[in-house]
């Protein structure tokens, strides 16, 4: 929907009214709930977590069509009761900006431009990284030759929106490569 003045302005001027009115003594709290409704009607809600810290609080999610039309904080959530900072209070927003990025970016070294990849490209990459670094740097063996297989050139921080099984997962392949510093953003 466009934005002009006009539909600004009248805009405006039935906010104006609507406040008035509710200094008045006009009860409103049945328009603001007609109005809350008017956006979510005809949605499911989906419960989800805010991914921006390791306080994990539940968002709720309205989905109709297959899109996300809205979302916010779920007030049967013991530890915030439905209130959300500010980024999760955005969430909505960030995710429906136009600015959002759809696909992986590359940029080459030395290059003062981005390229847009695709996924099978950008994970192989990591892939290859992640081997090359590990072939180059493995420490198979210690100071008195008893095996060690220490990768000790990468780091993995773990993530507070995975559940124990996937931590559980996530840990053991880290532990297959050799790597022995990992952390985990819920206790940082």
């Amino acid at each position: 929907m466009k934005k002009t003045r006009r539909s600004f302005l009248k805009g405006l001027s039935a906010g104006v009214i609507c406040l008035s009115l509710g200094q008045l003594g006009f009860d409103l709290k049945e328009a603001q709930a007609f109005a809350g409704a008017i956006k979510i009607e005809g949605a499911k809600e989906v419960i989800s977590v805010c991914p921006f810290c390791s306080v994990c609080c539940q968002v709720i999610a309205y989905v109709r069509d297959g899109a996300l039309v809205s979302t916010e904080g779920d007030p049967d959530f013991p530890v915030s009761e439905g209130a959300l900072c500010a980024k999760g209070a955005a969430l909505f927003s960030m995710y429906s900006s136009h600015h959002r990025l759809q696909k992986p970016l590359y940029r080459a070294p030395y290059s003062d431009r981005w390229e847009e990849k695709d996924w099978d490209w950008t994970l192989n990459q990591i892939a290859r990284k992640v081997k090359n670094a590990r072939d180059k740097n493995i420490i198979l063996k210690d100071e008195k030759g008893r095996t060690v297989n220490r990768l000790e050139n990468i780091f993995m921080m773990g993530t507070s929106h995975a559940s124990n099984e996937e931590c559980a997962v996530i840990h053991q392949a880290m532990r297959g490569l050799g790597v022995v510093h990992m952390d985990h953003q819920a206790r940082v």
